[in-house]
């Protein structure tokens, strides 16, 4: 019996996997970075060994360093998540090795199934190797890994190569391993998954279909357990093929096999040798324990001939700290608030006051809501994530909450991988009620500036007179006007329509249309930002900060990180095209391709290889030939997220 469980990974995952230790009686060790040496996955651990470094390559991606951790810790088990070395044969054979229990399948199922262009050879899947215009699309991939790290979809030819290039560099980064393969790519197909346990015995469980087609960047972001609407002969073929393709390698433990159903077929993608991030979801419907039923096996406890009955439907939405609207930019700083109604299971690695960091990825929290029916799921997720309280970094709480009451996903017979890209605009759009959550953060205030300029404020009398003219405050594209009246209230002068009931410095109540509503509004301290219900709101400052103005053509760092590659040849001097990549940076895992605004001359380059830039950091300027320069633009590449 194990006693003691190191989990070779970190946040969320680690977290959750401690969370069954607990449970079954387990002590548990965590393995931890420079960078994540406060993070709650450490501060759960029973002990927690340290990694020197922040970098992936330094600290969790060394699995010498992490075996020994293992048996410095005193562990007789190592658990590895998901992502890092999760899919790695070789760290599987040193845990073993080392006289330590693998909680994962053998090594040699790993290798025949964790490398996509083996795991493809294994069933039959030919790979393309001479790629002409005839077979465009065609997606690169990386042959080892998962996550969207490593993918690129390419539509003209003359940039295969370039893209083959960076895919094999983020995949020899992300997981040392830099073989790409190229594969046709399917338009708008539905990402489609099976769940399968199997024992040392050779009994293979196939525990249900789940949804994975909501993806940005090739990563999911919604995902579902029973995949809806599929042919019962087709769910049937997949519980088939993915039972056979266990088998013919011996598999043990948990995995997960994965097809692009489209045209009422399904094309093999590959085969994760590992838990995957959405098994929440199977594990609702099923009423199961993945982690649990993963450490039985590796002790050699058989699973029963069948698995448990499926009941009712689950979702799972990934809540991240980015900002859809630009470019899925992720976001760094301090995570105030994070809280959610009693009735959802959270999966996080994060709690109120925790910071999030550049280093690792940028997902949050998973929200996971178990209902009868897919519609009541579907209606549970969407209303506890809006009323959560997620104060701090721009998040994609909005998208997420759009995305699950948007009609193209209420209707399973429209769902597919392209749903982002005909939806993004929309869906970053300006949500319902911001314009009044405005005049409630203006009001709000206003409301505690008189608290402190009133006659009995720190500051003395300042609202004795009455303002003759309004006052305006703005938040991003909303103004709003207002001045106060005698009674000690406010009229809204702009937007038109509302009248102000009561307002306090942390809650305002308007009426709109004969309807009275409650605004709660949340500052904190050094952050200018104001949290007003599911609002986040940046104030414009009424006089810009000097320090602010760059000239026409600067390209400035989207966010805190790294950067990895200059382009070729790239100098002071050069003549420049619009929309040519000039420099790749870094951060939270995903890849940032800054490109030039316009064409025209290169005046300045301040970015090099290596080094690190904070938001807002001076990388480059563009000296545009006929029009004046833009400001900073960048493309988001794939994540590198685990």
């Amino acid at each position: 019996m194990i006693g003691t469980l190191l989990v070779a990974n970190r946040g969320e995952i680690a977290c959750r996997v401690f969370r069954t230790c607990r449970e079954l009686g387990i002590a548990t060790v965590a393995v931890y970075s420079d960078a994540d040496a406060g993070a709650l996955h450490v501060r759960e651990a029973d002990a927690a060994v340290r990694l020197p470094g922040a970098a992936p390559a330094e600290t969790y991606l060394r699995g010498d360093l992490v075996v020994k951790a293992a048996l410095a810790a005193g562990a007789d088990a190592v658990h590895p998540g998901y992502g890092f070395l999760s899919e790695n044969a070789e760290f599987a054979r040193a845990v073993l090795d080392a006289g330590l229990v693998w909680i994962g399948p053998p090594p040699e199922a790993i290798e025949a199934m964790a490398s996509k262009t083996r795991a493809k050879e294994l069933l039959g899947v030919e790979a393309l190797v001479d790629v002409t215009e005839a077979d465009l699309p065609v997606l690169v991939k990386a042959a080892a890994g998962g996550g969207g790290r490593g993918m690129r979809i390419v539509r003209e030819l003359d940039s295969l190569e370039e893209e083959l290039k960076a895919a094999s560099a983020e995949a020899a980064s992300a997981f040392g391993d830099g073989e790409v393969f190229v594969e046709p790519y399917v338009e708008n197909g539905r990402h489609v998954e099976v769940q399968i346990l199997a024992d040392g015995a050779g009994t293979v469980w196939a525990l249900g279909t789940r949804d994975c087609s909501l993806q940005r960047r090739h990563q999911k972001v919604i995902e579902e357990s029973p995949a809806p609407g599929l042919a019962p002969e087709l769910v049937d073929s997949l519980y088939e093929r993915s039972v056979a393709a266990a088998k013919a390698v011996g598999y043990v433990g948990a995995g997960t096999v994965e097809f692009l159903v489209a045209g009422g077929r399904a094309h093999f993608l590959e085969m994760n040798t590992r838990l995957q991030v959405e098994h929440p979801v199977t594990e609702a419907v099923y009423g199961v324990d993945l982690v649990a039923l993963q450490i039985a096996v590796a002790e050699g406890a058989p699973l029963p001939p069948e698995p448990p009955e499926a009941s009712g439907h689950a979702i799972e939405a990934r809540l991240y700290a980015e900002d859809p609207a630009s470019a899925w930019t992720p976001q760094a700083g301090t995570l105030h608030a994070l809280a959610f109604p009693s009735h959802v299971r959270v999966d996080t690695g994060y709690v109120s006051g925790d910071t999030i960091g550049v280093h690792y990825d940028a997902m949050l929290a998973k929200v996971v809501v178990h209902a009868a029916t897919r519609p009541e799921a579907v209606r549970t997720l969407a209303r506890a994530l809006e009323t959560a309280r997620v104060h701090g970094p721009v998040t994609n709480r909005e998208l997420l909450v759009g995305s699950l009451r948007h009609p193209e996903f209420g209707d399973p017979e429209r769902l597919d991988t392209g749903f982002y890209d005909r939806n993004l605009d929309a869906l970053t759009q300006a949500p319902p009620g911001a314009a009044h959550a405005a005049v409630a953060a203006a009001l709000a205030d206003a409301e505690e500036r008189r608290g402190a300029y009133g006659p009995r404020g720190r500051f003395g009398g300042g609202w004795r007179n009455l303002a003759s003219q309004d006052q305006a405050k703005a938040y991003g594209e909303h103004e709003v006007r207002y001045r106060p009246t005698r009674d000690g209230g406010y009229t809204v002068t702009a937007p038109e329509g509302i009248r102000v009931v009561a307002a306090a410095p942390d809650a305002v109540r308007l009426e709109v249309d004969g309807v009275v509503r409650r605004f709660e509004v949340t500052r904190y301290g050094g952050d200018d930002v104001v949290h007003v219900g599911a609002h986040r709101l940046d104030p414009v400052p009424r006089f810009p900060d000097p320090a602010d103005q760059r000239e026409p053509g600067s390209l400035l760092a989207p966010m805190p990180g790294t950067v990895v590659r200059v382009a070729d040849g790239l100098a002071v001097g050069d003549p420049v095209t619009a929309g040519q990549p000039l420099l790749w940076l870094e951060a939270m895992k995903m890849e940032h391709r800054v490109i030039a605004p316009a064409s025209g001359t290169l005046t300045a380059l301040h970015a090099a290889p290596g080094r690190q830039v904070e938001v807002g950091a001076l990388l480059a300027v563009v000296q545009q030939s006929v029009q004046p320069a833009q400001s900073v633009q960048s493309e988001a590449q794939e994540d590198k997220s685990v």
